[in-house]
């Protein structure tokens, strides 16, 4: 998975401005960078569902033949018993 990056010491900067004192500041900003280990993204949601959906993928191309098959061979008996 991708990181996403951020300059530490300006948000550390930002939230002192903000009313945060240097001990919250830091902590703040370390709890954020733990939490990107854990983030998803875009990308690897669309691997899992696309992995999660190949299996049924293959069981419909699998029906969709037999379902041709089988109508192929009703129409073939219907022909057959017409003529």
């Amino acid at each position: 998975m991708t990181t996403i990056t951020f300059d530490m010491l300006s948000l550390v900067d930002k939230l002192k401005t903000a009313g945060f004192d240097q001990r919250q500041a830091e902590t703040v900003v370390r709890v954020i960078a733990d939490a990107q280990g854990e983030l998803v993204t875009k990308d690897y949601i669309d691997l899992k569902f696309q992995q999660e959906l190949s299996p049924i993928k293959t069981d419909l191309a699998v029906l969709k033949w037999m379902m041709g098959i089988l109508i192929a061979g009703t129409l073939t008996l219907v022909l057959k018993a017409l003529a």
